[in-house]
């Protein structure tokens, strides 16, 4: 058993190992370091151990020209609690059988796995994701759906969850649903101070629809950032489609097809939920009237706001409020 951590107070919580290869996606994998490796003397000797695993034989770079030594070999995916898949070497990159074995075992002894971005492949190689949702970087996700037909991709989402099986889309998204860990083991308070550190947000739950913007090409002089801008700015007012439209100075059915083109999503889901996360910013700020935090979001009244946050987030404004704002971390001090 190798030494799993550098910190100078031994701890006993949860073995997080990330996967090294050669290619390694360098980004992908010093997110899963900062975030579980980093010592936190004010998290206590529960909080995680972390380490590092070859998947493969032989001298290993990482993107940049570095050299990547592991602490251990992939005998070390037997014992671990949480795996994580920092990125792949490209969709077309095989994934060795040797490692969908290691992982399917792990996972039937009760080990969560996760990946970043293009590591959703090695996830989906397993077979675990057979069934469920998964998400990936936009970039991947109709190469990962024609691949997998029993994996329902979702390339709107930051992350996704299936079972105890965890993705993320684009680099950064993993940040987001590495901090939605810690929040479901260690609480809302452990999940501020690691964003806190991270100068990130904390409150960026997944599981449901949080549509990205993908950068399209401009056309004829015009484009959608600017509307999107302008939308963002000033929620309280009656975006209408005729609104929109007239603001990118195109036709109705053009304005549709590039508004979908470049986000994702068609212009009433995307409102939504821009509305609905401005909601949750202001939940987690105060004790705001649920009416006025309508009123500010553009939904008119608090009977919208529930139904709306609701649909998009499965729990009721007052619920997420309380969990983010009230919620204790669970480790001794």
């Amino acid at each position: 058993m190798p030494n799993v951590s550098d910190c100078p107070q031994p701890l006993n919580g949860p073995l997080v190992v990330a996967l090294l290869y050669d290619q390694l996606c360098t980004f992908e994998f010093g997110i899963v370091a900062e975030v579980f490796g980093l010592f936190r003397p004010e998290m206590g000797e529960n909080w995680y151990r972390f380490a590092s695993c070859a998947v493969e034989d032989g001298p290993m770079r990482a993107h940049g020209g570095l050299r990547v030594t592991a602490d251990a070999g992939p005998e070390l995916l037997d014992i671990a609690d949480i795996i994580i898949v920092p990125g792949w070497k490209g969709a077309d990159a095989a994934v060795p059988p040797e490692l969908c074995d290691r992982l399917r075992a792990a996972y039937a002894r009760g080990a969560r796995l996760a990946s970043i971005c293009s590591g959703a492949f090695v996830l989906a190689a397993t077979g675990l994701l057979d069934g469920g949702v998964a998400t990936t970087h936009w970039r991947y996700a109709e190469t990962l759906r024609s691949r997998y037909s029993a994996v329902s991709v979702d390339d709107a989402s930051l992350y996704r969850s299936h079972d105890r099986i965890y993705t993320s889309a684009g680099s950064a998204a993993g940040i987001d649903l590495m901090i939605e860990i810690v929040r479901q083991d260690f609480g809302a308070v452990a999940a501020n101070s690691v964003a806190r550190r991270l100068v990130m947000p904390a409150h960026r739950t997944g599981g449901q629809a949080q549509f990205l913007e993908r950068p399209v090409a401009k056309r004829d002089g015009v484009e959608i950032s600017p509307l999107l801008d302008a939308v963002r700015s000033d929620l309280s007012r009656a975006w209408t489609i005729t609104e929109m439209a007239r603001f990118c100075r195109m036709s109705e059915r053009t304005f549709l097809r590039r508004f979908t083109e470049a986000t994702g999503a068609a212009p009433g889901q995307w409102l939504t939920h821009v509305k609905v996360d401005a909601a949750k910013q202001r939940l987690c700020q105060g004790r705001e009237q649920m009416e006025d935090i309508a009123m500010a979001v553009g939904f008119g009244s608090a009977h919208t706001l529930r139904h709306h946050f609701r649909q998009t987030m499965g729990i009721s404004p007052a619920e997420y409020r309380a969990r983010f704002m009230n919620e204790q971390v669970r480790l001794p001090v």
